[in-house]
């Protein structure tokens, strides 16, 4: 008689974290289908929170495939592909009806753009993780580019901020404030600024004092102005972070890239010929 094959708990292990990043293709879907139809503020707020949840789901995705030592190219490409729907045209459907909409052609092109520079930007990702063989690589201390969960966090956070104060962001006045704040963020994601991917964090003092700092500053703006408005203030001044680092670094950059033309200038000039 034939035996049954055995299984494979192992194989069965990669199934796991593509189920998680399902669930955030799935909340992504749902904030389309809720942004489409939206009826008032609490519908957009509902929308927002399941792109909040999306989130979840993404953070969750990539620390199960590293706990059970399932990273695969297949992952990689799939998390992307996620990333487009819930954190690219989700928050983009969202933003535009919410607000951008008043704004006519433009409002439809800034939308747009924020959903295809957040895929240029997911593609670019792709190609710098992956190593030789095709499999992703070890996490760098920095990221290239705004990614784009950070990116919708923003436009989902403001969203949430505006249902604290019961939609007074969304009148035709703010509307070209949003506009700008969404091309801005566009741009961001497919520069080539370095923001911090947190995956080297140590216990010193200088990360004491940075959380000593978002918690302190985070209890100020809960006080002055309302809870909500908490979560715009710490992605914002992510993106400060990564811009201020930037700035700092540039000099050493050029002076880098100057040394390196000087050294490639010398190598090119002949040798003189012997005397005699």
């Amino acid at each position: 008689m034939r035996r049954p094959n055995k299984l494979d708990l192992r194989k069965t292990l990669f199934i796991l974290p593509n189920l998680i990043t399902l669930s955030s293709v799935f909340c992504g879907f749902d904030s389309l289908r809720i942004s489409a139809s939206a009826q008032g503020e609490e519908d957009f707020y509902r929308a927002a929170l399941l792109i909040v949840f999306a989130m979840l789901f993404d953070m969750l995705d990539g620390r199960v495939a590293r706990m059970t030592k399932t990273q695969s190219a297949f992952g990689l490409q799939i998390d992307s592909l996620a990333d487009v729907v819930s954190f690219g045209a989700a928050p983009a459907l969202l933003v535009y009806q919410w607000t951008l909409r008043q704004l006519g052609t433009w409002g439809l092109v800034v939308s747009f753009l924020f959903v295809a520079c957040g895929a240029v930007r997911l593609a670019r990702f792709n190609v710098l993780s992956m190593g030789e063989s095709g499999k992703p690589t070890k996490p760098s201390k920095y990221i290239v580019g705004l990614p784009i969960p950070g990116a919708a966090g923003i436009l989902v956070s403001i969203v949430v901020a505006n249902h604290a104060v019961a939609g007074a962001m969304g009148k035709a006045e703010y509307a070209w404030g949003m506009l700008g704040v969404t091309a801005f963020l566009s741009f961001l994601m497919v520069s080539t600024i370095k923001f911090r991917s947190f995956k080297d964090v140590k216990l010193n003092v200088r990360t004491v004092l940075f959380v000593v700092f978002a918690i302190g500053s985070s209890v100020f703006i809960s006080m002055q102005m309302k809870p909500a408005f908490v979560l715009v203030w710490l992605l914002g001044f992510y993106i400060l972070l990564g811009i201020f680092e930037s700035l700092w670094q540039l000099p050493q950059r050029f002076l880098k890239r100057r040394d390196a033309g000087q050294g490639e200038s010398d190598s090119q000039v002949p040798p003189e010929p012997p005397a005699g």
